[in-house]
């Protein structure tokens, strides 16, 4: 047989993927709180903080808590049907937290990981296996199939498209408009996760003011949001912008605390060390806005700029490479926010001052604005998208 029209059933071969549920209903919730337990449960799972953090949203408080801030308990709510999860590969738990965003809307799920193998999804779906051998959880059991096939296999494509009432789409624009030539019904929603890329802002002023260990804990932070998935994610920033009256000493002090961090605690990837000088090179030869830079190892370079120009874009860095840049005030913002923009992680500023300010100005972009720590906590609202809302349907009750 032809291995490019082989099905590989993770979990559900035999799902039969056409039940709704109420979203946010006790069933699914003590799911995915079994889940969480089986998880825990796994060995491996302490070699991986990815499935810790998996493990924790599935928790029922938790989305007890997600109920409480995302469901208006006067309406009543159901899955549209069956969503079609077409996920990524730069991170090894997205499919798992899509397949879960459908449960929790009361959906049906096929999801197609990554041809990629990672042993994370094999973790993952050794936990979900598990937890649906259990008989009270026979109904969920026909709500979810989790399949990998090349994407050259566009027949499976094409069935699922058809067959779904929504489409979930994470990956590259090249990878979403390739979906989308697959026919699908007249009421489908195409919910596409595009490319996106991120960045932090920093008040130098606060950082100088930190204690050492108020400081090894932000740069703890930092490193969580960057490192822990190598800058794959989205949401890891790539660009630095720096406030305040302190710059100078202020980076000294926290990219030499983040070096010597990823000394203890980063193991880089050996292509990264040829990747990035590689990068260096490049940005040297073709930026004409780069002012200066600085190698603090292999795994931490940082290209200061001389100023944020206007629609500036930077391609997106990986394995520790930083490009950073001066502001005299946040209005500097506008230059850098379109709608490629995700995420805003911050240090130095209120929640309040933040909230006021980005109220009065009309920015094109920025999905999320977040404290250093929390880049990757992915949420019931992403991109931009409320997605109880989308993935489920109310029903007028007069």
């Amino acid at each position: 047989m032809n291995k490019n029209l082989e099905i590989e059933y993770l979990v559900g071969k035999k799902a039969k993927l056409n039940i709704a549920y109420e979203s946010f209903s006790l069933q699914i919730l003590n799911f995915l709180n079994d889940l969480s337990i089986s998880l825990d449960n796994n060995f491996n799972n302490k070699n991986y903080p990815d499935l810790k953090a998996l493990s924790f949203f599935c928790r029922k408080n938790n989305i007890l808590s997600l109920k409480n801030k995302h469901h208006n308990k006067e309406s009543t709510r159901f899955g549209l049907g069956l969503l079609f999860h077409v996920t990524p590969s730069n991170i090894p738990t997205n499919f798992a937290y899509s397949l879960i965003f459908g449960l929790i809307t009361g959906d049906s799920n096929v999801v197609k990981v990554p041809s990629k193998k990672f042993e994370e999804i094999n973790i993952i779906c050794e936990a979900f296996n598990k937890v649906l051998r259990k008989k009270k959880y026979n109904k969920i059991k026909n709500m979810i199939a989790v399949l990998r096939y090349e994407s050259s296999n566009e027949l499976v494509t094409k069935k699922y498209s058809l067959m779904c009432d929504a489409r979930l789409i994470w990956g590259g624009d090249q990878t979403i408009n390739d979906i989308k030539k697959f026919n699908t019904k007249p009421k489908n929603i195409d919910i596409p996760f595009s490319d996106r890329y991120s960045i932090s802002l920093i008040n130098s002023d606060k950082i100088l003011k930190l204690s050492n260990s108020d400081l090894s804990n932000l740069v703890r932070n930092f490193y969580n949001d960057t490192y822990a998935v190598d800058q794959n994610a989205c949401s890891s920033p790539h660009l630095i912008l720096w406030s305040g009256k302190a710059k100078r000493q202020s980076k000294k002090r926290f990219w030499s605390q983040l070096n010597d961090s990823i000394k203890k605690r980063y193991t880089s990837p050996l292509i990264s060390t040829v990747d990035n000088y590689s990068r260096l090179v490049k940005e040297i030869i073709k930026n004409k806005n780069i002012h200066s830079y600085k190698n603090f190892s292999k795994s931490l370079y940082v290209v200061t700029l001389k100023k944020i120009i206007p629609n500036l874009f930077l391609d997106k860095t990986k394995w520790g490479f930083f490009f950073e840049c001066d502001i005299k005030n946040l209005d500097s913002l506008s230059h850098v926010t379109n709608k490629r923009l995700q995420t805003l992680t911050y240090f130095g500023y209120e929640k309040k001052f933040l909230k006021n300010y980005f109220s009065k100005r009309n920015f094109n972009g920025i999905d999320r604005i977040v404290p250093f720590g929390q880049a990757l906590n992915i949420n019931l609202i992403w991109d931009g998208y409320d997605l109880t809302k989308i993935l489920s349907r109310e029903i007028e009750i007069k």
